[in-house]
């Protein structure tokens, strides 16, 4: 299973139950590289401890590392920088780097992110159903994006916005038994966002994890409307 996470820790927070159940999984992080001014630091790396970009990257991968092995599974980073360093790249770029990722890994299922809320996490959700137009036939799934799920309101808008856009969403019962205690030991493992999210920050990711089909009409069944 090949897992495409946004930043260094979302798909253990979306889908770690999930990631425990199928052992030898690759998280591939999307948003895992240092900016061009690794000197700088931003309000949210500040909050995190940290007193550089490169040092928040390369403890975030340490964390992401640590998290990952609880799981039994492989970290894959890419060197995009995410939001907050301002060098965001092109969704054409990022598509083209998970297709690589995929080509790679050659996995039997793929998840990746719905894409609420954050920016971030809507462009690798775009990257990765772009990505995934040449494979057809490989099964993949859209996780819930945990703490954004439950802001008020957001998954309404997000499932919304994707029926505009032609897809429809169908539960994906992708039921997982046990590993929450694994999960939730994973979940601490990014120290450093535990520090900035405080200590009820993160309480979504205990709550059970939710999986989507995504698929977009065709011109035919758009017309038959």
């Amino acid at each position: 299973m090949l897992v495409i996470s946004p930043h260094l820790d979302d798909a253990v927070f979306g889908c770690g139950r999930l990631i425990a159940a199928h052992p030898g999984s690759v998280v591939v992080t999307v948003f895992a590289g240092v900016p061009r001014h690794p000197e700088r630091l931003t309000e949210w790396d500040a909050a995190c401890g940290f007193r550089n970009a490169a040092e928040a990257i390369a403890t975030r991968r340490r964390e992401d590392q640590a998290a990952l092995a609880l799981l039994d599974a492989t970290p894959r980073w890419l060197d995009f920088c995410d939001s907050q360093y301002d060098e965001t790249a092109s969704p054409a770029e990022l598509a083209a780097a998970l297709g690589q990722a995929i080509a790679n890994e050659a996995p039997d299922r793929v998840l990746y992110p719905l894409g609420i809320f954050h920016s971030d996490h809507l462009l690798v959700h775009d990257a990765a159903v772009a990505a995934l137009r040449a494979w057809p036939d490989l099964p993949a799934f859209a996780f819930e994006d945990a703490l954004y799920r439950g802001m008020r309101g957001e998954l309404q808008q997000r499932l919304a916005a994707l029926a505009r856009a032609r897809f429809s969403a169908t539960p994906a019962r992708l039921l997982v038994e046990g590993a929450e205690a694994r999960k939730a030991q994973a979940v601490q493992a990014y120290a450093s966002q535990m520090r900035a999210f405080g200590p009820n920050g993160v309480a979504d990711t205990a709550q059970p994890e939710r999986y989507w089909r995504l698929e977009r009409e065709s011109p035919a069944e758009e017309d038959t409307e």
